[in-house]
């Protein structure tokens, strides 16, 4: 067996391995509660130089997320369309053992989600990854990614007066160094927000206004609301903002619940499916292997 054979057959029992003990131990956990995940239309070729490159920049992010709460890589390839650009990110409050475990979860999430395609992202409640062979590094984005509103609560002015202060202190900081993570809170109203580590101080703040500007506007006077853009997310809610998976109101909300929920159901067919494919390849490649020994 070659040694990029015995590198594909080492990389797919990693990856055969690391499905296995996702599905074998059902996350209860916020972290990794699914937002929102999508990957480009562009797709590479099975076997190309893209493939080992893509494999290295995931393997560094989920090697580096026990150390650090963000990183990125870029793999230069010897085409341009070979490069590879990836990067990680967890939320503010999380330790290095849940970092690490919800970006080895979000990376083998988009192992079946996107396959063969060229980019993808996927953002769980505790962590983003995304990667892509055109560069997204340092560029700043306000795509509207997400936009959950909790019930209408009514011009209700004190909860009005007390949402408006945590999503004020959300934007502008606690006035000390600046931090890609913010936490506040207004009585019993508790916010996050959190930029990408690749957005400089002032593109920080530009996204998270307009975080919070289309959240004001298109949320109204709502019991909670999430606003995720492209580099930057907001959030908002009466004792804990980490999932709002069961709360979601109206038409929009109730359809955004059937999409996760039918996407939950495809991810799981298809690492049902790799898996039996990564075995029997496993067992053939080990029958290969006992054949020439002899």
């Amino acid at each position: 067996m070659s040694a990029s054979n015995r590198a594909v057959s080492l990389s797919s029992l990693c990856v055969f391995l690391l499905t296995i003990s996702t599905l074998a131990t059902p996350s209860t956990s916020a972290i990794d509660s699914f937002v929102f995940g999508g990957c480009s239309q562009l797709k590479y070729m099975p076997g190309s130089p893209y493939v080992n490159n893509l494999n290295s920049i995931l393997t560094s992010l989920v090697n580096s997320a026990m150390y650090t709460s963000y990183n990125n890589f870029t793999t230069i390839g010897s085409d341009p369309q070979d490069t590879v650009y990836g990067l990680f990110q967890c939320r503010g409050d999380l330790q290095g053992n849940d970092c690490a475990r919800c970006v080895a979860g979000a990376v083998t999430q988009l192992g079946t989600l996107c396959i063969d395609s060229c980019g993808g992202a996927l953002q769980l409640d505790g962590c983003l990854v995304k990667y892509d062979n055109t560069t997204f590094l340092g560029v700043e984005d306000k795509t509207v990614v997400v936009k959950k509103c909790g019930p209408p609560i009514g011009y209700d002015s004190n909860t009005l007066t007390g949402r408006d202060a945590v999503l004020a202190s959300l934007g502008a900081g606690d006035g000390g160094p600046y931090k890609t993570y913010r936490a506040g809170t207004s009585g019993d109203l508790q916010g996050v927000a959190q930029c990408v580590g690749d957005l400089s101080p002032s593109e920080c703040t530009d996204c998270l206004g307009d975080a919070i500007g289309r959240l004001k506007t298109e949320c109204g006077p709502a019991a909670w609301g999430d606003m995720f853009l492209a580099k930057c997310y907001v959030r908002y809610s009466e004792g804990g903002v980490h999932s709002h998976s069961g709360k979601d109101n109206g038409d929009d909300n109730n359809n955004d619940d059937e999409v996760e929920k039918t996407l939950a159901i495809i991810i799981g067919l298809i690492a049902a499916v790799a898996l039996i494919i990564v075995f029997i390849s496993f067992l053939n490649k080990l029958c290969e292997s006992g054949k020439g020994g002899k």
